[in-house]
């Protein structure tokens, strides 16, 4: 029996993936395992018997990572889950950017004396003020070609505008779901020189965190409007308000900041990204059956902190293995294993940086029995699981 600890509100369609049989919701605070949303875990005290932590969403800010890596806890979450409803927001964003219809919106809703022929010669005269621009024939720059800008980009295309992406990291899986039409910049020059709309989707990480600043801004065609829906501190603010003055025309983002809130050109939504209903099922129901497989069957599915490792699961024996990237290591672990004359029936194992992962599938027939505490004589050794 499994005991499950959630934070925030988790969409119940997700949480009845836990079968009653196997699992136990919030009924004791020794948890095997937590599922969350926007909790912050770097304020938490984490218990050494935590085994993993299931965010239901694509960001891992809120989650110390290295940490979470150190202790053998395996940090989940769900990319690609909202890509769908980020990117519906970002196309709204970008046509409300080239088109004042907040503006007109707020303005006839404040003609409340006024007849209706006062209002329709009103409308006339004061239509010019809300005079825009169309999206078709604009050229958009994305920055970070993942799930969602893929998406958005093959999107904008059936919208007759030119896109120009640029990601130094694409993967080749990746690149199969961008269109062959979308054009592929190889410095990130060549897309702020030449663009209208720049939409940024790059992960925060202690790399890109303020990357953009004036080295960016400086390069940018004058008057540029700049969607940042991906994280707000990628963005160093000092320099996009020098920016105004010239190079960035408006900004949009997801992420208001208490230093950009109430400028005229900037516009700030309260983090509306994936605050829809098909979105926070698509990220429970990914969180809750990673974090199942994992606890279930070993299988690593979506980490942030240690290599996705998967082999399928026979019923015979296993051995998840958490531990450092360190040569020599799956050596000293096979040569223990047949110290207690145990033959391995199949084995995968994966680095992500410092952390590594091994699984192993041992033969059922009878051999000498072997304690898990032998394994963590091995120095590099984190935790070990069996199933």
């Amino acid at each position: 029996m499994y005991h499950i600890k959630t934070f925030n509100q988790i969409a119940a369609a997700g949480l009845k993936r836990f079968e009653p049989s196997e699992y136990v919701i919030n009924a004791s605070d020794q948890a095997d395992a937590w599922v969350l949303r926007s909790h912050q875990v770097h304020e938490e005290d984490i218990p050494p018997y935590l085994l993993a932590i299931a965010r239901a969403g694509a960001g891992v800010n809120n989650l110390p990572l290295d940490q979470l890596a150190k202790r053998g806890i395996v940090a989940f979450h769900t990319p690609g889950a909202n890509a769908n409803a980020v990117k519906e927001l970002v196309l709204a964003s970008m046509i409300l950017s080239v088109r004042p219809i907040v503006k007109g919106f707020n303005w006839v809703n404040e003609q409340t004396t006024a007849s209706q022929s006062q209002l329709e010669e009103a409308m006339e005269l004061q239509k010019r003020q809300f005079l825009g621009a169309e999206l078709r024939g604009k050229k958009v720059g994305i920055i970070g070609l993942g799930a969602i800008g893929a998406s958005l980009a093959n999107d904008l295309l059936q919208l007759g505008v030119d896109v120009i992406g640029y990601d130094p990291h694409l993967s080749v899986d990746a690149a199969w779901n961008i269109s062959k039409h979308v054009t592929r910049a190889k410095h990130l020059s060549e897309v702020l020189g030449n663009v209208d709309l720049l939409s940024i989707h790059m992960p925060l990480t202690e790399e890109t965190r303020f990357s953009i600043d004036r080295s960016w801004f400086e390069r940018m065609k004058p008057g540029m409007t700049v969607l940042n829906f991906a994280r707000g501190e990628l963005v160093k603010d000092d320099d996009l308000l020098k920016a105004f003055h010239h190079h960035v025309g408006l900004y949009v983002t997801d992420f208001p900041r208490h230093t950009l809130i109430g400028h005229p050109q900037v516009m700030a939504l309260p983090h509306l990204g994936a605050s829809t209903k098909e979105s926070e099922v698509n990220c429970a129901i990914q969180a809750v059956e990673t974090l199942k497989l994992y606890l279930e069957t070993g299988n690593i599915r979506s980490s942030a902190n240690f290599p996705n490792v998967e082999l399928p699961y026979t019923g015979k024996r296993r051995l998840g293995i958490l531990h450092r990237n360190v040569p020599n290591m799956v050596g000293q672990i096979t040569g223990e294993l047949a110290s207690h004359g145990l033959n391995i029936d199949n084995m995968v194992n994966r680095s992500r940086g410092e952390m590594a992962y091994t699984l192993i599938d041992l033969d059922n027939s009878e051999h000498e029995p072997l304690s898990i505490h032998a394994l963590y004589e091995i120095q590099g050794v984190i935790r070990v699981r069996e199933f």
